[in-house]
């Protein structure tokens, strides 16, 4: 049952990374709006008739931050789906198949899932110094947004990374009570142990 659950919260939280990953509102101003691989423009006060323009490969983005962002981002939710798929195909099988399905392995994808996204969104706010981030947020700079304000693309990763790393809590493999009591304590010691004397 459990995994069942971390399964179904896995696919969800992919479903939402990969939402707001795609997603152009990252930071926006009145006119503009840009995210890790779109940016978007329309009329002032026609937000319907909007034009955006995705970026094709990580040549076409402009500056190295933009890149490795990109990349810490795209790997984040790659791993996060894997961890989803992992979980789902656990739940589906027989369990004589996998007794120790949902232990470990998955906690690990889903945590190392949770660091690449979280220095992803860390680098991100440096493309604000980037020449497109000048043009769209009017005296922006590193981590300053200038006329720009944080939109809901970037506001849901964070919302990601944090249930991402709950998830990494809950799943991580616990000792059950028979595991603590087959662990020898310190007192059990060759000295602290009764003698036994055995009669010929």
């Amino acid at each position: 049952m459990e995994v069942s659950v971390r399964a179904a919260l896995g696919l969800s939280l992919t479903g939402m990374s990969g939402l707001s990953l795609i997603s152009p509102a990252w930071f926006q101003s009145p006119s503009f709006s840009y995210g890790v691989f779109a940016y978007c423009s329309w009329p002032q006060g026609d937000r319907w008739n909007q034009s955006c323009v995705t970026f094709g490969s990580l040549k076409d983005m402009p500056g190295l931050a933009w890149k490795v962002s990109a990349v810490m981002l795209l790997e984040g939710w790659v791993l996060l789906a894997i961890s989803a798929l992992l979980l789902l195909a656990w739940t589906l099988a027989p369990r004589r198949l996998y007794p120790w399905r949902g232990s470990a392995p998955t906690s690990m994808v889903q945590a190392a899932a949770a660091a690449s996204t979280l220095v992803g969104l860390l680098v991100f706010p440096v493309t604000l110094a980037s020449p497109l981030a000048k043009e769209i947020c009017e005296g922006s700079s590193t981590y300053y947004s200038g006329t720009c304000q944080l939109s809901w693309g970037y506001a849901t990763t964070i919302l990601n990374v944090v249930l991402t790393s709950l998830l990494v809590v809950i799943g991580w493999p616990r000792m059950t009570n028979g595991q603590r009591t087959a662990t020898p304590s310190s007192s059990d010691t060759p000295e602290n142990l009764p003698c036994v004397r055995i009669s010929k």
